[in-house]
């Protein structure tokens, strides 16, 4: 099954991608390598702000990490016009916003990396780091960025 029949039944259509809100693009391409800038979580257009373990219980820091995780899908998508070409998710970063007590960033993350799986299959299993932070920009609860492998 492809990419997009996968995404199809699962309900999913890829979103543009949003003009970065800063001074940096959305993806650089260097060889087979796609490192894609960090997608905050956000709701209705805007950031979903607040701090896990405070605003945002694990199970709603989950849900954010999807939608960033759809969001990512969207830009690799205008990065390389045909997701079927990702022959690799190589890595995750996930950034939580969260208090000193929260411990389950890796939780959080996991509402991302699940889904990569579920639509990319043998291709979608990555290395990954889980931090928590003090902030992130407009104070969003989850900061997710990417690395993926194009087929050569």
């Amino acid at each position: 099954m492809s990419v997009y029949e996968k995404l199809k039944s699962l309900g999913i259509s890829l979103p543009e991608v949003a003009p970065p809100a800063a001074a940096f693009v959305p993806y650089v391409r260097t060889g087979n390598l796609i490192f894609v800038s960090g997608h905050i979580a956000r709701k209705d257009g805007k950031p979903l702000a607040g701090k896990l373990g405070a605003e945002f219980d694990t199970a709603q820091g989950k849900e954010a990490a999807r939608g960033i995780a759809i969001e990512l899908m969207g830009t690799l998508h205008a990065a390389t016009g045909d997701l079927n070409k990702i022959s690799r998710i190589v890595k995750f970063l996930v950034l939580v916003n969260s208090t000193p007590a929260f411990t389950e960033q890796h939780l959080v993350a996991n509402g991302a990396s699940e889904l990569f799986v579920q639509v990319f299959g043998e291709r979608g299993p990555h290395a990954r780091s889980a931090f928590g932070v003090a902030q992130i920009p407009l104070g969003s609860c989850v900061e997710i960025e990417l690395i993926a492998e194009l087929a050569v």
